[in-house]
C-alpha cells in the first residue's frame, strides 16, 4: 500500500532528514542485519513526515537500496550528522513535576522507553498535526501548565513553536494498512491528510460513513466519508489518506 503522502509520481529522492534519520540508523544498526520489517516501517514513517506532504510516496525497496549502497561505501561508520537534543519528551499521559522539571511517567507505564517514541503537535496556527523532530525547551505558565517549545520534522526554526503539552503533543499517528480497513468502524477518530490549493496537512477528523468495495491489484478501494473535527467539513477519501491512533492500533492487533 502506498503510504504518506499520496501521489503517485517517480521517486524524486529522499529529503535531507529522511537521509539524516538513515544514517543514524545505520550507524546504531552496528552491522547486525536489517530486514525487510524494518525498510518497510522506515518506509512508512517517511511517508506518514509532514516534510514529505506534497512529495512523492518512498518505498521500502528504495530505502533497502539506499543501505546497501551506504553498506558498499566502505567500514567507516562515522558521520557529521547531529542527533537531536534528548529533551525529555511527554506522551498525553505524563505530567512535569516542577520541582524536579522531569517527566513523571503514570503507574504501569514508568518502563517505557520514551527515546523510542515519535510525537506529533498540535499546532495553534492552523489546527493541524506536525510531526515533532526535537523538543527545544519547556517551560511553566501562571496556571501551572506546562508548554513545550518543538521544531517540526522538515521546517525550520521560524516555525518553532510553543505547545501546551497536555493539549497538544501526543503519541504519533499511524498510517492504516490495506488488510485493516475493515477494523475501521463509523465513529472512529482518524487523522485525514487534507489536501488544499495553498496546503496539504493532518487533521484529526472522525468517519461518518464507509462504501465497502472489493480490493484489487491497487488495494484498498473503499470509500470513507469523514469529517474534519476542525472545520466540520466533509470528503470522501480512500484509506491510503487515513492514519489512527496508536491506541487503535493495538486494538487492532488484538483483533
Amino acid at each position: 500500500m502506498d503510504l504518506r503522502p499520496r501521489h503517485r509520481q517517480t521517486f524524486s529522492g529522499f529529503t535531507q532528514a529522511e537521509v539524516e534519520k538513515m544514517e543514524h540508523l545505520y550507524i546504531e544498526s552496528e552491522e547486525q542485519s536489517l530486514n525487510e520489517e524494518f525498510y518497510k516501517k522506515l518506509a512508512r514513517l517517511f511517508n506518514r513526515s509532514s516534510g514529505r506532504a506534497g512529495k512523492p510516496v518512498v518505498k521500502w525497496t528504495e530505502v533497502e537500496s539506499w543501505f546497501g549502497d551506504r553498506q558498499r561505501l566502505g567500514p567507516s561508520r562515522e558521520t557529521s550528522v547531529v542527533a537531536p537534543k534528548n529533551f525529555p519528551v511527554v506522551p498525553d499521559a505524563c505530567t512535569l513535576s516542577k520541582a524536579t522539571e522531569n517527566p513523571q511517567m503514570p503507574e504501569g507505564e514508568k518502563d517505557q522507553d520514551l527515546s523510542r517514541l515519535e510525537f506529533e503537535a498540535l499546532s495553534s496556527k492552523d489546527g493541524a498535526w506536525y510531526d515533532v523532530e526535537t523538543f527545544l525547551s519547556h517551560r511553566f505558565l501562571g496556571s501551572g501548565e506546562v508548554e513545550f517549545l518543538v521544531r517540526y520534522v522538515g521546517l525550520g526554526a521560524e516555525e518553532d513553536e510553543w505547545v501546551n503539552v497536555r493539549n497538544s503533543v501526543r503519541e504519533r499517528s499511524v498510517p492504516l494498512e490495506d488488510a485493516e480497513c475493515q477494523k475501521v468502524k463509523v465513529g472512529d477518530l482518524v487523522v485525514c491528510f487534507q489536501e488544499r490549493q495553498d496546503q496539504a496537512s493532518y487533521y484529526d477528523a472522525h468517519v461518518i460513513e464507509i462504501q465497502r468495495r472489493l480490493h484489487d491489484i491497487r488495494g484498498c478501494r473503499c470509500i470513507f466519508l469523514i469529517r474534519y473535527d476542525h472545520d466540520k467539513t466533509e470528503e470522501k477519501v480512500r484509506l491510503r489518506r487515513l492514519c489512527c491512533r496508536p491506541s487503535m492500533l493495538v486494538e487492532l492487533e488484538k483483533n
